[in-house]
């Protein structure tokens, strides 16, 4: 079956010109936080994975709520990822198979996406995802603010190449194996231009030359060896950085390896760095959570309607209520230590 082209469903499924200024201006925010023109610290939070709208609107609507409670202190963005890497097998997220059945309805699943994607946009709410398939990105594109390469993917030079292109910041993570450098590299290359071939809008093949990305970044997730969150790893990546002659500025993802999929553990990384970035706030940009309605996670059942709602069929999330006051305590740690 042949899928609609990225550009027959933008004319379907179009932005106008004020959403268009909403996502320049939250992309603009955004290079502003990384480049410490905006002091503010940015947090990204949100579903592991999207499986079903109802509950990621749900959602939403709290985030905008609390974004704008924390609004002088932090910069929110809403974790909206619609595609799942997999080491073996598995569901690969809502834009594959939005029916949770195997199904598979690639265009059912791209239409839907796009549509949660432009509702979020009117909303005012700024989207983080992650950039995993290059053939699915042209159909999101002009409304992502923060995108970000996986640990199984920052080395992929194909990513590199279209992160280059791209006019929003661009998270590198580290390997699953536990190598900086690997990020490190990624951030080189893609601030550099770029000439390779990538399927168009259009759906042609087309030559693309890019002017490089200044906004790509290092993100520190954990990995197989353990944690990397703490204070002596960010020093020493500041330190790389400056000899790379990148910006000393550097993400934490306080879930995956960072608190080994423990919803208790990612509150804990939270605090600490936290603590970290009020005592040196220079190499800190943000952090990142895992957080949906419900704490935990089930697994993906049969017959989807018995699901619960609001609890993830991915990793496990923390629960709004305990996402809503670990933001709203950073908020007031940040306030209180810009008192003083």
């Amino acid at each position: 079956m042949n899928l609609i082209s990225p550009t027959l469903l933008k004319q379907k499924l179009p932005l106008t010109p004020l959403h268009q200024y909403t996502v320049s201006s939250q992309r603009q925010t955004v290079c502003h936080v990384l480049s410490k023109k905006d002091p503010r610290l940015a947090l990204i939070f949100g579903p592991c994975s999207i499986h079903d709208i109802p509950s990621a609107l749900d959602y939403a609507k709290k985030f905008k709520l609390l974004a704008s409670r924390v609004e002088k202190e932090c910069v929110c963005i809403m974790r909206v990822y619609i595609e799942k890497p997999r080491t073996t097998l598995g569901w690969k997220g809502f834009v594959y198979d939005p029916n949770l059945d195997g199904s598979n309805d690639l265009q059912k699943g791209i239409r839907e996406a796009r549509e949660l994607f432009i509702t979020l946009t009117k909303w005012g709410i700024p989207i983080a995802t992650e950039i995993l398939s290059p053939l699915l990105l042209p159909f999101f594109s002009d409304l992502i603010t923060w995108g970000f390469i996986g640990a199984r993917t920052s080395a992929s030079q194909t990513h590199r190449e279209i992160a280059s292109d791209l006019p929003f910041p661009v998270g590198f993570k580290n390997s699953p194996e536990g190598s900086i450098s690997q990020a490190i590299h990624s951030v080189i290359a893609t601030r550099e231009p770029q000439s390779f071939p990538m399927i168009g809008e259009d759906g042609f093949i087309t030559a693309v030359e890019t002017a490089g990305n200044p906004f790509a970044h290092v993100v520190l997730r954990g990995s197989h060896l353990g944690p990397n969150y703490d204070a002596q790893t960010v020093a020493s990546l500041q330190e790389e950085l400056l000899r790379n002659h990148l910006p000393q500025g550097v993400m934490i993802d306080c879930s995956h390896d960072n608190s080994g999929k423990n919803v208790d553990r990612q509150k804990a990384v939270f605090f600490e760095v936290l603590e970290n970035y009020l005592q040196n706030r220079s190499p800190i940009l943000g952090m990142m959570l895992e957080s949906h309605l419900e704490e935990g996670a089930q697994r993906l059942l049969e017959d989807p309607s018995n699901l619960k709602y609001g609890l993830s069929i991915t990793d496990p999330c923390m629960s709004w209520k305990d996402t809503e006051k670990l933001v709203l305590y950073a908020s007031e740690c940040i306030a209180s230590s810009v008192m003083r």
